[in-house]
C-alpha cells in the first residue's frame, strides 16, 4: 500500500464521520471537515482533477465559517432539533446562473489545464461549492444538491482510478439521502 492509498482511506475515514456529524448537526462536523478536505485535495491533486483540488482547499476554508454560523444558529434551538432555513428565491435563482457560467468558466480552465475529465470536475467542483454554501446558512436543500453533486464526483473517481475516494463518495450519496429526511424530520425553522 503506498502514501496515496494511506491518505484516501484516511479520507474515507474521516469523510465517513464527517458526513455522520453533519446529519447530526453537530459543530465538531466542522473540525473534522479540515481534516477531509486536506487529504482529498492531496489526494486529488496527485491526479491532476484540479478541481476537486480546489474544492477541498475550498471545504478547509469553509469550515471555519461554517463552525461560527453554527455555533450562533445553534443556540436558537431546543438540544436534538436540526436549525433550518428557508432558501430564499434569490439564493436558488443566483445560484443557479452560478452554477452555469461557473462550469463553464472551469471547463475551459481545466481543458488548459489538461484536466482528463474538465465537465464533469468542473460541474461537480461548482456544484459542490454551492452545496456548501446552502450547508452553511442550513438550507435543506443543500442535500438535494449533494446528492447530484456526490454522483458526478463518484464517477470522477472512478474514471480517475481513485477506487477508496469512490467508496467514500458513495458513503456521501447515501448520507445525502438519509440526511434530506433526518433534517426533514428534526428540522426547526430559525
Amino acid at each position: 500500500m503506498d502514501l496515496i492509498q494511506i491518505i484516501e482511506i484516511f479520507a474515507l475515514a474521516t469523510g465517513i464521520a464527517y458526513v455522520v456529524l453533519e446529519i447530526l448537526q453537530k459543530n465538531a462536523m466542522w473540525v473534522v471537515g479540515i481534516l477531509t478536505g486536506a487529504a482529498c485535495a492531496y489526494s486529488f491533486a496527485v491526479q491532476r482533477s484540479w478541481g476537486m483540488t480546489g474544492l477541498n482547499i475550498y471545504y478547509v476554508v469553509i469550515s471555519v465559517i461554517g463552525l461560527i454560523q453554527w455555533r450562533k444558529d445553534g443556540a436558537k434551538v431546543d438540544e436534538g432539533s436540526v436549525h433550518l432555513r428557508a432558501l430564499p428565491k434569490k439564493t436558488a435563482v443566483w445560484s443557479s446562473v452560478g452554477f452555469v457560467l461557473g462550469s463553464l468558466a472551469l471547463i475551459w480552465v481545466f481543458r488548459a489545464l489538461g484536466d482528463g475529465a474538465s465537465a464533469l470536475d468542473a460541474t461537480a467542483t461548482v456544484l459542490s461549492i454551492i452545496a456548501t454554501w446552502w450547508l452553511t446558512r442550513s438550507y435543506i436543500q443543500q442535500w438535494l444538491l449533494w446528492i447530484v453533486a456526490d454522483t458526478l464526483t463518484t464517477a470522477l473517481c472512478l474514471v480517475n482510478g481513485q477506487y477508496w475516494m469512490a467508496v467514500l463518495y458513495v458513503a456521501y450519496i447515501a448520507s445525502a439521502v438519509y440526511g434530506y429526511y433526518h433534517w426533514k424530520k428534526k428540522g426547526v425553522e430559525i
